[in-house]
């Protein structure tokens, strides 16, 4: 039985969507606890607008994918911002502040995201 050139690539898109998520939850399942609590704030407060993962674009254009944010600056200059009150140019950005366990917990995960 031979298969369409259409039916080929879909079944290769499957497959590589496969191989993505399962490589993608063996890195999940890798992270520290401070991670992971990095993660959990990122998904709770950042990723309506951010792409909070390895993969994939921002739900809005013009908000930064956090895995490209040390290629900006190096993100343990966060902290103090964090620890302030993030303030942006844009007005749809809500302004957060951290406690200590907190910012470290998000620098850890974005530090994770580098790898």
């Amino acid at each position: 039985m031979q298969i369409s050139r259409r039916a080929s690539r879909s079944l290769k898109a499957i497959v590589l969507a496969a191989v993505i998520a399962l490589s993608s939850h063996h890195a999940y399942a890798q992270m520290s606890p401070s991670v992971q609590r990095g993660l959990n704030f990122a998904q709770a407060n950042c990723a309506r607008c951010h792409a909070i993962d390895k993969v994939g674009p921002s739900p809005l254009k013009i908000a930064p994918p956090f895995r490209t944010l040390h290629s900006r600056y190096p993100v343990e200059t966060l902290a103090e911002s964090l620890s302030e009150g993030i303030v942006t140019a844009h007005q749809n950005m809500p302004q957060f502040r951290l406690d200590a366990d907190q910012i470290t917990d998000f620098i850890s995960y974005l530090k994770w995201l580098e790898q």
